[in-house]
């Protein structure tokens, strides 16, 4: 998912402003009835291919029979978002519904663009996954809803694991360590794909070691990376990454590792549901040879923990039609409309009871036993400063495969970390 918060600073500008547009005594639906929708229209901001059309149809022919009001959505693209949503939030007319990326939630809710929804909350989401609601909530308040999350999972060359005379797929970590050493002795395969900084991975496996990037320090945040846990999820990339022959001062976009993987030359890479198509794209022989499993854990009984990359819907504090507003995230957060979005996108929906809307989507089956463990990046405001390039979460990764403890490799870019935390130029 495209998703970067925008800096603290620049969100930061606009507090007075968009606290002064916020629900007000001219918010005119603030005691509304059912009744009084008639002749709204409610605008909502949805990203493009968050919503599929027949989705799109049947909420909004539920919304307008339920309400009398009518729906209006409007289509935006991730490029330049985040600056475009800050600006409609400090606006006095700002739309209604915004989708948000999860990780960017808490820099818009720290500004006061976002209403509280903490009432909604206690009505529809006793039994939201709490792995995928803790991105909705800053400071304690619900300042939106989870909508739809992605995560990675392995993605496999059948054909190499079955040369390999690898029968089954691995079910613990050190199984699937066995295996891609397996392919390694018995094929000419890379046994798997993974350049030195595929960091959403590492945070993944920071977050499986119940260990966080960041620590409160006083009353500011610096960095975690010194954690004995940290080093220990490094450690275990360190050892996935022995079995490739990856660039380690590379990301997973460069170059692609799907258009890697689709040359037929490498038994696995982790990565999202997208990336299987753009290595059909690359070469459509591959695909009859794609296959999908959860990344696995310690052991058996628990995936490892992965990032959870997704959406959540918010109301902007400044809408007139906050009532309304509530009205649609009921109607498209409901069972049946959360359970038809998962099955069209293949998404991971906010409820487990839900994941039932999978069945059939190789890669979305497999990708949703992690979001239980799952989780994200530090949800503060300040973390969006940290993931600007060039990243120093990617530099201290490049120097302990390169092999510098991961004590040392911390000690070299803490600095930078902690002056982007405190937001200083």
């Amino acid at each position: 998912m495209k998703r970067k918060l925008a800096a603290a600073i620049a969100i930061a500008g606009m507090m007075v402003s968009v606290s002064a547009c916020g629900g007000g005594d001219d918010d005119d639906t603030k005691n509304a009835g059912p009744d009084s929708f008639k002749g709204q229209t409610l605008t909502v901001w949805a990203m493009d291919g968050s919503t599929p059309d027949q989705w799109v149809k049947d909420v909004t022919a539920a919304f307008e029979k339920k309400t009398g009001a009518k729906l209006k959505f409007e289509t935006q693209k991730w490029d330049g978002i985040q600056q475009k949503i800050t600006t409609a939030l400090s606006e006095s007319n700002p739309p209604d519904v915004i989708e948000v990326g999860n990780t960017q939630t808490p820099g818009y809710a720290v500004t006061g663009g976002l209403a509280d929804l903490s009432d909604l909350k206690k009505e529809i989401g006793a039994d939201w996954t709490p792995s995928v609601s803790q991105s909705s909530v800053y400071d304690g308040k619900q300042y939106a809803a989870p909508w739809y999350f992605v995560s990675r999972t392995v993605i496999y060359n059948k054909k190499i694991w079955a040369e390999a005379g690898i029968k089954d797929t691995p079910k613990t970590r050190d199984e699937f360590f066995k295996d891609l050493e397996t392919i390694g002795k018995k094929t000419d395969a890379e046994p798997i794909y993974l350049p030195g900084q595929n960091w959403y991975f590492f945070d993944g496996l920071t977050i499986g070691q119940g260990a966080d990037l960041v620590k409160k320090n006083g009353d500011k945040y610096v960095s975690n990376l010194d954690d004995p846990k940290v080093a220990k999820a490094m450690e275990i990339y360190k050892k996935y990454a022995s079995y490739s022959k990856a660039p380690k001062d590379k990301d997973e976009a460069t170059p692609q590792q799907a258009e890697v993987f689709a040359k037929g030359k490498t038994g696995a890479f982790i990565g999202l549901g997208w990336e299987a198509g753009t290595a059909v794209a690359a070469n459509k022989d591959i695909e009859k040879e794609i296959g999908y499993f959860t990344i696995p854990g310690e052991t058996a009984d628990k995936p490892e923990s992965v990032f959870l990359g997704g959406s959540n819907l918010a109301v902007a504090e400044g809408s007139k039609k906050k009532p309304l507003a509530e009205e649609f995230l009921k109607i498209a957060l409901s069972d049946q409309y959360e359970g038809e979005l998962a099955k069209l996108n293949g998404v991971i929906p906010n409820k487990k009871s839900l994941e039932t809307n999978l069945k059939g989507n190789a890669f979305a089956e497999a990708s949703a036993p992690g979001a239980a463990q799952g989780g994200t990046t530090p949800l503060i405001p300040e973390w969006g400063a940290v993931e600007n390039n060039p990243n120093p979460i990617k530099s201290y990764m490049t120097a302990v495969l390169n092999g510098k403890s991961p004590s040392d490799a911390a000690g070299q870019v803490e600095a930078e970390i902690n002056k982007r935390l405190a937001q200083e130029n």
